[in-house]
């Protein structure tokens, strides 16, 4: 960009030329007669008028476009490119009427292969105009040096002032050139920006996305652990509930065993007093009976109980087999959620350092940018 110091650096060979000129040319501003006139294409009688701004100056016409009599009118110096200088240095002047023009001015030069026909709007004008061009004609050696040392300072000076411009239009053209590459490297870095953010979005939705699986995940398992856990329990009660059935089962069968005993007992008390000769008793045999019968019925109760303990150690045994399985099952799903959970765990670890290396080669990219543009 253009600073202040800048500005003021490519502008000030100007405002020093002006003020140059303003010094070298300050006899210029001292004009015999200005004004605007009419004029003729030189050679071309038949050719158009056209108006022109001219100014006597020592023994010099000069004529400019008609715009410039505003400029010598408020800045008051003198131009140093005229449309053309003509020398008065004995010049003949005389009225004409017969030029198209009611006030024209003829000036014959003797170095001119033909007249300079010129034209006033008014017939004071013509005169006045007529007056200084035949008093500028009266060379002397004084206004001859003026004159010469006019036109060699002019050439001089417009030769200065076209170098110099020359040198501020490059470096107003290298400035341009340097605003355009941070343009462009400005351009290059909202560039940039607009993918990162835009990155940054989809890691960020990316992100989010993992953490909620990864906390459905996490929810998931601790759901199968504390299942597992429950397993776990009732396996504990069912192999608690299994031992106390088999105790409770060889409790039984020692109870029936011994049952058995007093039935083979007493079946042998019996036959041994068939087989003596000993008077039978009716109230002995009607306890026997009894006896027998109670038996009996304390070994029907065994053995029901025995049936309902060995069932229910059955469905304890299969239960427990179903939770042995349900467990395996828990433990395959933990397992799955566990390596779900780590897959996670590197997925987001993995977009981590994508994008600290994404951003370190835009920074990267960036300062080679900048870096070149320093060089």
């Amino acid at each position: 960009m253009f600073s202040s110091s800048s500005r003021n650096s490519l502008l000030s060979p100007w405002s020093s030329m002006e003020q140059s000129d303003s010094e070298a040319l300050d006899i210029s501003t001292k004009v015999q007669i200005h004004g605007v006139l009419w004029k003729r294409p030189f050679g071309r009688p038949s050719a158009k008028w056209s108006r022109r701004f001219f100014i006597i100056k020592d023994s010099f016409l000069l004529y400019y476009a008609e715009n410039e009599k505003r400029n010598f009118e408020t800045n008051r110096c003198l131009n140093i490119h005229p449309k053309g200088v003509i020398p008065l240095g004995g010049c003949v002047v005389s009225a004409s009427e017969n030029m198209g023009m009611p006030f024209a001015i003829e000036i014959h030069l003797e170095d001119f292969c033909g007249t300079i026909v010129l034209a006033a709007e008014s017939e004071l004008e013509q005169v006045q105009w007529m007056e200084m061009i035949q008093e500028s004609g009266k060379v002397t050696w004084k206004n001859a040096q003026l004159g010469e040392a006019m036109i060699e300072s002019l050439e001089a000076q417009g030769l200065q002032l076209a170098k110099e411009k020359q040198e501020y239009l490059d470096k107003l053209m290298e400035e341009t050139e340097e605003l355009s590459h941070q343009r462009a490297q400005r351009e290059e870095l909202e560039r940039l920006n607009q993918i990162l953010e835009e990155e940054k979005r989809k890691y960020e939705e990316v992100v989010m996305e993992l953490k909620a699986e990864q906390e459905q995940i996490k929810q998931d398992l601790e759901g199968t652990s504390q299942s597992l856990k429950g397993v776990e329990r009732e396996k504990e009660e069912l192999s608690s509930l299994t031992v106390m059935l088999q105790k409770s089962i060889e409790e039984l069968s020692l109870e029936k065993q011994r049952t058995l005993e007093l039935l083979g007992v007493k079946d042998h008390q019996d036959n041994d007093q068939e087989n003596s000769e000993a008077p039978e008793d009716s109230n002995i045999e009607d306890v026997e009976e009894e006896v027998d019968t109670v038996l009996l019925q304390d070994l029907k109760h065994i053995e029901d109980q025995m049936k309902v303990l060995l069932k229910e150690k059955d469905q304890a045994e299969q239960k427990l087999q179903e939770n042995e399985q349900r467990s395996v099952v828990l433990q395959q799903e933990r397992e799955f959620y566990s390596s779900q959970a780590q897959t996670l765990q590197q997925s987001l670890s993995q977009l981590t350092v994508d994008k600290h290396r994404q951003r370190r080669s835009s920074r990267l990219r960036l300062s080679r940018g900048w870096s070149w543009s320093g060089g």
